[in-house]
């Protein structure tokens, strides 16, 4: 048992950078996957966010159409009220005993009749509303009609792509577990503090022409020969990511 441990804590830092580099192609693999499904998983997520705003539209819009028509259905009751009001003041225009109570009846008959065309202007102006609001659900109902039919397309599109990917998906994913089984914690950590930051994904590159195969830049002799030694781990000075050289990243030397 304490040789197995033994074993396990003497592990060379040309293995370290070459379980790291194996783990660096598997992950880019993955990540070749996702963008084989480029957009399509946002593009979903974009569509159902849209749809589910559609029809809390279509919601709103039934409810102010239903409280446009109460509306109007109180606007008529208040005209035939009015016009109750009117009956029963003419009724008693017949029976005044003076000029005066005559006078304040006509008053009331003309408060009303105002009553009722202001209450028909109500309604005019409701029922125009209502219109257009039926005109705005229509609208609405064939725009998230065209919207389902495209969440139908792009869902159909990404699963005929996850399809075709998934079991390569998995098997890269299992293998880049059991790699990362191989690495010491510190150094996963760093390799996906760098991967995370790399616009690319890169957290480990080789020496290409001289330079960072991340960023380019050019490396010093001196620390080529370094990075070739594979006595310590070196990153580039510029963008941070692990170096190794093209012996380990199985691309020969260059000509």
């Amino acid at each position: 048992m304490a040789t197995k441990t033994k074993v396990e804590k003497e592990v060379t830092v040309e293995e370290k950078l070459k379980s790291l580099y194996e783990l660096q192609k598997v992950v880019s693999k993955i990540d070749e996957i996702k963008i084989l499904r480029g957009e399509l998983p946002l593009e979903v997520q974009d569509l159902e966010d849209e749809i589910v705003g559609l029809n809390t539209r279509l919601e709103n819009i039934d409810a102010e159409i239903e409280a446009i028509k109460a509306t109007i259905s109180n606007k008529k009751l208040e005209i035939e009220d009015s016009k109750a009001k009117i009956a029963k003041y003419k009724e008693q225009q017949e029976n005044v005993r003076n000029n005066r109570e005559y006078d304040n009846l006509s008053k009331e008959i003309e408060f009303q009749e105002l009553e009722i065309e202001l209450s028909e202007k109500r309604i005019r102006e409701a029922t125009a509303a209502r219109e257009n609001k039926i005109a705005e659900k229509e609208s609405t109902v064939a725009h998230l009609a065209e919207r389902k039919l495209d969440l139908e397309q792009k869902r159909t599109e990404l699963n005929e792509i996850v399809a075709e990917t998934k079991q390569e998906e998995e098997r890269l994913r299992e293998s880049a577990k059991e790699i990362e089984e191989r690495i010491e914690e510190r150094l996963l950590t760093a390799f996906k503090r760098i991967r995370k930051n790399a616009r690319n994904g890169l957290a480990v590159v080789y020496v290409q022409r001289d330079a960072c195969g991340g960023c380019f830049n050019k490396i010093p002799a001196q620390r080529q020969l370094d990075i070739r030694s594979r006595k310590k781990i070196i990153v580039c000075e510029y963008c941070g990511r692990i170096l190794v050289d093209r012996d380990i990243a199985g691309v020969g030397t260059e000509g």
